[in-house]
């Protein structure tokens, strides 16, 4: 739970949130999922996994979820530093986190 509360902080806490309308947070243990509003962000991507890895970056993975199909991958990063989630997520989705 304290590492994707910290995620989320990263990524920029309420107001990453009302910018992105991101919603259904979920942890894993060693990250954070969430869901986009369809239709929104770049590519279609609707569901984001970041993932806090052994080597204490991140992973990335944005995807278009379709009700009835499998997850489809429309992009990845790893080795993420914490303060480039903003931009990397701004960057994939074409979302602004912040004003």
């Amino acid at each position: 739970m304290l590492i994707a509360k910290t995620i989320l902080e990263q990524l920029g806490g309420a107001k990453f949130i009302a910018m992105t309308g991101a919603k259904s947070f979920i942890t894993d243990g060693n990250g954070l999922q969430f869901k986009l509003p369809s239709r929104f962000a770049r590519g279609g991507t609707n569901f984001v996994r970041v993932t806090l890895e052994p080597s204490d970056l991140y992973k990335m993975e944005f995807f278009v979820y379709r009700k009835g199909r499998d997850l489809e991958m429309v992009d990845v990063m790893s080795g993420v530093y914490c303060d480039q989630l903003q931009t990397i997520f701004t960057g994939a989705t074409g979302l602004d986190v912040s004003l």
